[in-house]
């Protein structure tokens, strides 16, 4: 009987131990992104994984807002598609429980023309297209602060909208847009500022192609989130651990060649 006692204690222990596991190493880790880049580069990483036992699969997207709202909600373990700025003003409005728990690559934004070679060809009372979401469409007046096209009022402000411009000598019109529908409305503007997953499948070039475009160092790097309660478990660092192999560096340098830098 103690011996059958033990045995029982024992299986017992080890079914427990082997729920604990699953609760912190789920069998497959879902990693929300949107498509285009962010999907390539994740397709990258799935292999890298799979070669070291680690399961993810990729959730493509087509915008900036279900990805967030898929992870609070448990329907993904990971997202890789944002900026810290942008995860921060979405948890503002809506109090969801995600971190950032590590940096991914950097993807300078640009402006774009299909009628001027120079942003200083482009004349006085001309029409911009940023995005109309508070974060990037702030990434695009920077780009202007930078260059000297606008003065912002708070050049520190990283949610500067088009009524903190203190400055528009050329008295520049803009026009504020859904991010993924701005490539298509540049042959109606005279310039747009287009982020690079969006400008790639357009077809266009974030090396070549921009007239004006940001740093690559600025707060505007692009990260992994999770949810706050899943940021300390095993198979969060798996996946940095995977995501920051050289296989997926060497993919990110090779693929984009320069549209996309990865910054570990």
């Amino acid at each position: 009987m103690f011996e059958r006692s033990i045995g029982a204690s024992i299986a017992a222990a080890l079914f427990l131990s082997s729920l604990a596991a699953q609760a912190a190493d789920p069998p497959t880790i879902r990693v929300g992104v949107t498509a285009g880049p962010h999907a390539e580069v994740l397709d990258a990483v799935k292999k890298v994984g799979a070669e070291r036992g680690v399961n993810i699969k990729v959730v493509e997207f087509t915008d900036y807002v279900i990805p967030n709202q898929a992870l609070a909600q448990g329907e993904t373990e990971a997202n890789s598609f944002q900026h810290e700025p942008y995860l921060k003003n979405q948890i503002a409005k809506t109090n969801w429980k995600i971190v950032k728990v590590a940096d991914t690559i950097a993807s300078p934004m640009g402006f774009y023309s299909r009628k001027y070679k120079s942003f200083a060809d482009i004349p006085p009372g001309a029409t911009l297209a940023i995005q109309n979401d508070p974060t990037n469409g702030a990434r695009s007046l920077h780009i202007l602060h930078a260059n000297g096209i606008i003065k912002l009022r708070d050049p520190a402000n990283v949610v500067a909208s088009v009524a903190d411009i203190a400055e528009n000598p050329k008295r520049f019109r803009f026009i504020e847009l859904d991010a993924a529908q701005i490539p298509r409305s540049l042959p109606d503007v005279d310039a747009a500022s287009i982020n690079n997953n969006y400008a790639v499948q357009a077809g266009l070039d974030p090396v070549k192609d921009t007239l004006i475009k940001e740093a690559a160092d600025g707060p505007w790097v692009n990260i992994i989130a999770v949810r706050t309660e899943d940021k300390d478990k095993p198979w969060v660092a798996q996946l940095i651990s995977v995501y920051h192999s050289d296989p997926v560096k060497q993919f990110v340098l090779n693929r984009f060649k320069g549209a996309y830098q990865p910054v570990w």
